[in-house]
């Protein structure tokens, strides 16, 4: 069974090759995904690296973590699945209800306590 493996402190300029290289040195690897911007398509540091083997993906976490790679230490561990994410639609924020009465302090109808 594969296992997904978080990679993150990797420099900016990594390229998934350099990714794959890197860990193929510790068993077989099913693919390399760097994550990056969606806006500028720079590189975001972190990535996820798929292994076909359990116990080669234990070591390769072993092995690798803390370590220097292009003058930075990266933190591996296993991938935790993906969280819902909250809120309103395509990061506007929420309804903030802009609209509408209250009472705002001034004159007519407004609550009396």
């Amino acid at each position: 069974m594969s296992k997904r493996i978080y990679v993150g402190g990797l420099p900016f300029t990594t390229t998934e090759a350099e990714m794959n290289a890197l860990f193929t040195t510790h068993g077989a690897v099913t693919s390399a995904k760097l994550i990056t911007d969606r806006e500028t398509g720079q590189s975001r540091g972190f990535g996820f690296v798929e292994m076909a083997n359990d116990a080669e993906a234990t070591t390769a976490m072993e092995k690798l973590n803390g370590t220097d790679f292009g003058g930075r230490k990266l933190t591996i561990n296993e991938a935790r699945p993906m969280e819902a994410r909250t809120g309103g639609g395509g990061g506007r924020g929420g309804d903030r209800g802009g609209r509408g009465g209250g009472d705002r302090g001034g004159y007519g109808g407004g609550n009396k306590w």
